[in-house]
């Protein structure tokens, strides 16, 4: 069963609590630019995020350059935008957030 794609009213709701993150140029999806202070931090918030994802069963699109990790977050069998891109959104903010 596909998660239910929120409309745009929704998402610009949840966009306003979600600190860091904007919606993408296509509408579909957003997007958030994390850094840390070097690969290894960077590399470990990964980490934490991918179990996260698993947990979730909802993977990011992401690249990683040494101490930057971009993310992208849509829901493609949902066609956009659903509640879980905004959890796994959170979840992230949270696992940045985190200082070992």
């Amino acid at each position: 069963m596909r998660d239910a794609r929120l409309d745009p009213e929704a998402v610009a709701a949840k966009l306003e609590g979600l600190d860091g993150w904007a919606l993408d140029e296509d509408g579909l999806s957003i997007r958030r630019s994390f850094r840390f202070g070097d690969f290894a931090e960077a590399f470990g918030f990964m980490t934490r995020c991918a179990l996260i994802a698993e947990k979730l069963d909802h993977h990011p699109e992401w690249s990683n350059v040494y101490s930057r990790v971009e993310v992208r977050l849509t829901t493609h069998d949902s066609g956009g935008l659903t509640d879980r891109d905004f959890r796994l959104a959170e979840a992230m903010n949270k696992a940045a957030a985190r200082t070992d």
